[in-house]
Parts: structure tokens; C-alpha cells; sequence
């Protein structure tokens, strides 16, 4: 048979033909996504750009460890010291102590407890109470918990416990709802397996499920501790924005963000720079803390 009339194979068909459908939108949206975290990374090195640019003139201007460790700030003297407002960490860490455990319970009642009806009622609740406004919570701070501290606890009621209140009630929401996520993505043969031998709902819930999902309730956690410290309004409110050192959870006191947005308006020269650098501190504080909770997500995944 003459090999002529065999049908010939056509090499030369364009290579893209083989492709399978979809693979050009993938590529594309590939493109995209790299481009949005690209976004992301020079949003944050733009920040670090601004702070440190114009916050670090002022440390070879002003010594660091009086800033740092200083303990009055008079602008109008030249006279700078952030320690008590440093020290507004206590307002963070009064938050943490009095909301994670009441979110952290609330995130397993609404992942392993509560019934339906009830779930249908918390689920909103508690996405409207992420998206009430900050000034909101500061209006509510300041008529009914202000006098309730003073009329219970004494004081003025402006005072580091009644922001701690405050502020716990404010960082619930963020705590549950990555709390929450993560506690029902934890597989379910891990709760049966714990029933079948022979441990209670509860000991399954919180010896199991909680330690498996560990990590990601930490980084709840974690946010919440960032929603705190980089609380203004509501603190400003409530806290009596005094910068003096702090004697009790009954007197006032004033937060790095907070004196930043009470001065920065009229700031100018050294005052401004002292503001920026006040920023510079609260930029490396939050990294630290951070760092300090990712290494503790390494210790619980090793």
C-alpha cells in the first residue's frame, strides 16, 4: 500500500489547542491573586516606610530610654515620657482577662451546645455586636458603665477597669467568630472517637476538640489583643485620658492611641515627631506580641 495515501499526522497544530477549558480564567485569576497579596505586603512596608522615617529623627534628637521610661509628658516643656502611657497595656491586658474566657465558652456552646433555635439568635447577635461603631460601645461606656463603676467600686468611674469592661465587651466577637470557625473545622471522628472511649460530651469537648483547634482560637485571641490595643475612641471616653502614672484600676489613665489622636491635630516640630514616635512603639509592641503568640502556636502544633 502506498504510504502516500495514509492520513499524515499534523504536527504543526498549535499547542494551545490542547489545553483544557478554564485554563487561561486560571491563569488570570492566579495573576490576580498574586497581585492582591503583593497589595497587601506594600500597604504594610509603606506604613513601616512612614513611621520609621519620621518617627527615628526624634530618637537621635531626644534620648530613648527618657522617652521610653520617662514619667511626664509636657509638650509645652519639651518634656517627653510615654511609661504611662505604655502602661495603658493594663487596660489590654484587663480586657483579655475578663473577655477571652467568656468568648472562648461561648464560641464551644455555639459549636458543640446549643441547640438550633438558640444558634439561630446568637449567630446574628453576635455579628451585630462586631458591627456596632466604636463611638456606640464609647456612648454606652460613658452613661451606664462610667456610674455603675463609680456607685459599685468608687472613684471617679473614668478608670482603667471600667475600659477594661469595655473593651472586653468590644473584642468578643472577633475571639468567637474565629473561635468558632475553627472549633467546627476540627473532624468530628475526633469527637466520636473520645465518646466511644468512654469520656463525657464535656471532658470530649474540651480535653479534644478545644486542644485540636488550639491554634486557630489563639489567633483569635491574638486579634482581639490587637482590637484592644488599637482601641481610640471608645478608650477615650472612658479611661479619663490622664498621663500620669497609674496607681489603681480605679484612676485614670491615658493610651499610646489615644494621646496620638488627642494631640496630634495641633502637633508640630518636636511634639509631632515625639507623636510619630510614640507610633514607632506601638508598631514594634504589636509585632512583639505577635511574635510572642506565633511562637506559642509553634509550641502547641510541635
Amino acid at each position: 500500500m502506498d504510504q502516500s495515501l495514509q492520513p499524515s499526522l499534523n504536527t504543526s497544530a498549535p499547542h494551545h489547542a490542547s489545553l483544557r477549558p478554564g485554563a487561561l480564567k486560571e491563569s488570570v485569576m492566579r495573576v490576580v491573586f498574586c497581585l492582591a497579596a503583593c497589595a497587601c505586603i506594600l500597604a504594610v512596608a509603606l506604613i513601616c516606610v512612614f513611621l520609621f522615617a519620621n518617627g527615628l529623627p526624634f530618637f537621635a534628637k531626644e534620648n530613648a530610654l527618657d522617652f521610653l521610661l520617662g514619667q511626664t509628658w509636657k509638650p509645652g516643656n519639651d518634656i517627653y515620657g510615654i511609661l504611662p502611657m505604655i502602661l495603658g497595656i493594663y487596660i489590654t491586658a484587663g480586657a483579655i482577662v475578663l473577655g477571652a474566657p467568656i468568648a472562648i465558652f461561648t464560641s464551644l456552646y455555639m459549636a458543640f451546645f446549643a441547640p438550633r433555635a438558640v444558634l439561630r439568635l446568637l449567630q446574628p447577635a453576635v455579628s451585630l455586636l462586631a458591627g456596632i461603631p466604636s463611638v456606640i460601645y464609647g456612648l454606652f461606656g460613658l452613661t451606664v458603665l462610667v456610674p455603675f463603676v463609680r456607685d459599685v467600686f468608687g472613684g471617679r468611674g473614668f478608670s482603667i477597669l471600667t475600659a477594661s469592661i469595655l473593651l472586653a465587651m468590644m473584642i468578643l466577637p472577633t475571639i468567637i467568630q474565629v473561635a468558632v470557625s475553627s472549633l467546627r473545622q476540627v473532624p468530628q471522628s475526633y469527637y466520636e472517637g473520645s465518646l466511644a472511649l468512654g469520656a463525657t460530651a464535656e471532658r470530649s469537648v474540651f480535653r479534644v476538640m478545644l486542644p485540636a483547634a488550639g491554634s486557630g482560637v489563639t489567633s483569635g485571641v491574638v486579634l482581639g489583643v490587637g482590637r484592644a490595643i488599637g482601641e481610640t475612641t471608645a478608650v477615650m471616653m472612658v479611661a479619663g485620658s490622664q498621663p500620669r502614672m497609674p496607681t489603681g484600676i480605679l484612676n485614670g489613665i491615658r493610651t499610646m492611641t489615644v494621646n496620638i489622636v488627642m494631640e496630634m491635630g495641633y502637633a508640630a516640630d518636636l511634639h509631632r515627631e515625639a507623636l510619630i514616635a510614640t507610633g514607632v512603639v506601638l508598631f514594634v509592641f504589636i509585632l512583639l506580641i505577635n511574635l510572642l503568640f506565633n511562637m506559642m502556636k509553634r509550641r502547641q502544633s510541635a
